[in-house]
């Protein structure tokens, strides 16, 4: 831990200093000025293959102006989009904010690949993204693409890519930040510091968001142990962009994070943390190149609470896991009309468990500790050829993946081994590992003026994570098991659309699509309600259609996005009770749309309504989640100078939105009641 918070201290120190490659004072007469350098410190510019896919952009207004401040509110208006569960990150466990996209869900792990300036954001032990620690006023882009990915880190992207891009100082400023209090008292606050220099910029940047929060038990529920779902979450980060001479770029980064949560009853508190850093060198000359290398540390603690006695039952009092990676991708230029990408990746992630069990008396009752390794070496090439109207693009990757050193072992409160299910002599975890190839392709067509055809077919590959393979859990009175037998998931799926652009005023693009995720990883009932496991399904198959609309190129927009999507699970044999059942957690329809007006600079008025169909909380269908409807607003008005208000509004007209339902009188919780946010800004 020492050696990692110096590592993120040392790069907010440079940052914040004066680069050491400035030039000492030299004489007074200086030479003619070279043209200046831009250094907006993102990526390689997206290849033309991006068209071919079903792909949404959005830019930092839209990502920093909604009624939540979080950045999964901004993602939500992407049609599709979908956590576990309806909550936010202020009031859910860590571990259920798994990201996916066309409801390709059925348990908590990311199904999606989740970028921010190119590193993996996905937990190493769970597969979680950490979106509490993500500012979406410190981002300048997000790019979703839908499908299979068979580029860099391709084998988690089973059902999409998701891209974000840092801002610059240009589009901090020197200073920036904010204040803002709600109804409750809950406060957020915020800063970043900018140091621009010709050649490259620096930012520090720290984010608070802590309060009581609000009830998440309905009131006929509550008892005297319901509690409020408290919350008390920090960021800290720092980012360093500097040019290296000619197109080559260098970036450093560092961010750390921690958030603490109340889960529904006293004493249910958990708590996750994170130190990353990561280092990236761009070059955008005739050959172009992106390497990366990064490293992550993670953790994570849970105490589980019995809805009976309301004693603690479980303390998974520590989750320690390790991330270690990078990349290398080289664009040659081959011309003719081709763009080509070859490139490597390396992945592997680390963790274990230990978690100490109670009975209702409280006395100890044993303790568990399990865990394993899993690893990923690919190797990726990609060809965009374009010929007139045409494109066509093409992808291959192959993976090389690895389980192993996977564990689990039991003991008693004396300390006594009970069960040993991975005796070194009789191995039940054994390693394994194999090869694994996906591919995408894809076409467009410019038919006329604004007018694209395009069509995709893709594979694609996830590895089950440590958490599915050798963690259990409880959301009392459920028990979820491990299965170290686990297999792959893997992708197949088409898709076919249309974009429509006659003019920057309007933009319409519609796609229609079916994929199916073949051995899919779910949370399967075994005996009784309160038993599952995570068991492979022969598949849950998702079919549907995208729209998408963005109208208006003035001060008055609306943008807008549908999801209908046909999702079901193919099982037999013993799970043959779950054919043709949609897979937990899945609406079949989800719409969202944003009105703004922006009058003058820096002024912003936007309004969300979006509404979430029905959903199931269990696998049998039970457990039902009613649709809902919700509003937000969102107001930024200048006052003077760099100072701007700003009001924001969540669940305006405090509708009632589910997001666990495990039925009785203890198991319904509710997500985030009207709640009204005023503060100031400055800069951004």
């Amino acid at each position: 831990m020492t050696m990692r918070i110096c590592l993120l201290a040392g790069v907010a120190c440079a940052a914040i200093s004066t680069p050491a490659f400035a030039e000492d004072d030299g004489p007074v007469t200086a030479p003619p000025a070279d043209p200046p350098i831009i250094v907006t410190g993102h990526g390689l510019d997206a290849t033309p293959a991006v068209t071919a896919y079903s792909t949404v952009t959005l830019d930092a207004d839209q990502i920093s102006s909604t009624g939540s401040g979080r950045i999964e509110d901004a993602l939500s208006n992407v049609a599709g989009f979908q956590q576990y569960r309806r909550s936010d990150s202020r009031s859910a466990n860590p571990t259920a904010q798994g990201v996916t996209l066309r409801a390709l869900g059925g348990n908590a792990a990311s199904r999606t690949l989740v970028l921010l300036d190119g590193v993996p954001m996905v937990d190493p032990f769970f597969g979680h993204v950490p979106l509490s620690a993500i500012d979406p006023n410190l981002i300048d882009q997000i790019r979703v693409t839908k499908g299979g990915g068979s580029g860099p880190f391709g084998a988690g992207a089973l059902s999409g890519t998701i891209e974000m891009e840092s801002a610059d100082a240009a589009s901090l400023g020197p200073v920036s930040g904010q204040v803002l209090v709600d109804n409750r008292g809950e406060t957020e606050s915020e800063a970043a510091l900018t140091s621009q220099w010709g050649s490259g910029f620096a930012v520090v940047n720290g984010r608070w968001d802590r309060g009581d929060g609000f009830w998440t038990t309905p009131k006929n529920q509550r008892v005297p142990a319901s509690v409020r779902a408290s919350f008390d979450d920090w960021s800290a980060g720092a980012r360093i962009v500097q040019s290296l001479g000619g197109d080559v770029q260098l970036q450093v980064k560092g961010l750390a994070f921690q958030s603490n949560r109340t889960l529904r009853y006293e004493g249910a508190d958990n708590w996750t943390q994170g130190e990353d850093v990561s280092a990236r060198l761009i070059g955008r000359g005739e050959w172009q190149f992106d390497v990366l290398a990064y490293g992550q540390w993670r953790n994570f603690s849970n105490i589980v609470v019995s809805s009976t006695s309301f004693a603690k039952t479980l303390d998974q009092r520590d989750t320690p896991a390790d991330g270690f990676g990078g990349k290398a991708e080289i664009r040659p230029p081959v011309g003719g009309g081709h763009t080509l990408r070859l490139g490597a990746d390396f992945r592997q992630s680390d963790g274990d468990l230990r978690e100490y069990r109670f009975l209702a008396s409280g006395a100890g009752n044993g303790y568990r500790v399990a865990g394993g390794t899993n690893s990923d070496v690919g190797l990726f090439a990609e060809d965009d050829y374009t010929l007139g109207p045409i494109l066509l693009t093409g992808g291959l990757r192959a993976d090389r993946w690895s389980l192993r050193d996977g564990y689990q072992l039991n003991y008693n409160q004396n300390g006594t081994l009970t069960t040993n299910p991975s005796d070194n002599n009789n191995p039940a975890y054994p390693d394994r590992s194999g090869w694994d190839v996906s591919w995408r392709a894809g076409a467009t067509f410019d038919a006329a003026r604004g007018v694209r055809l395009r069509a995709a077919a893709y594979t694609g590959l996830r590895l089950p994570t440590l958490n599915e393979l050798y963690r259990p859990f409880a959301v009392f009175p459920v028990t979820t098991r491990a299965n170290p037998d686990l297999q792959n998931e893997q992708l197949r799926g088409y898709e076919a659309g249309i974009d429509f652009t006659p003019s920057r005023s309007l933009q319409l693009a519609f796609t229609a699509f079916d994929n199916k995720v073949d051995h899919a990883i779910a949370n399967v009932t075994v005996v009784a309600p309160n038993d599952r496991q995570r068991q492979n399904v022969d598949a849950i198959r998702s079919k549907g259609i995208e729209f998408s609309a963005q109208i208006g190129a003035g001060p008055i927009k609306l943008a807008g996005s549908l999801s209908y999507v046909d999702a079901e699970v193919e099982a037999s044999g013993a799970q043959i009770a779950l054919n043709g059942r949609r897979p937990a957690q899945t609406p079949d329809f989800t719409a969202s749309t944003t009105l703004s007006w922006e009058p003058k600079d820096r002024w912003r008025l936007a309004a969300t309504l979006r509404y979430v169909a029905k959903q199931f909380e269990n696998d049998d269908e039970t457990g039902v989640l009613p649709g809902a409807t919700t509003v937000d607003l969102y107001a930024q008005v200048p006052i003077a100078g760099r100072f701007s208000l700003v009001l924001r509004a969540e669940n305006l007209f405090d509708a009632t939105v589910y997001t666990r339902n495990q039925g009785g009188t203890q198991g319904i919780d509710l997500d985030t009641p009207r709640t009204i946010w005023g503060g100031f800004r400055f800069g951004y």
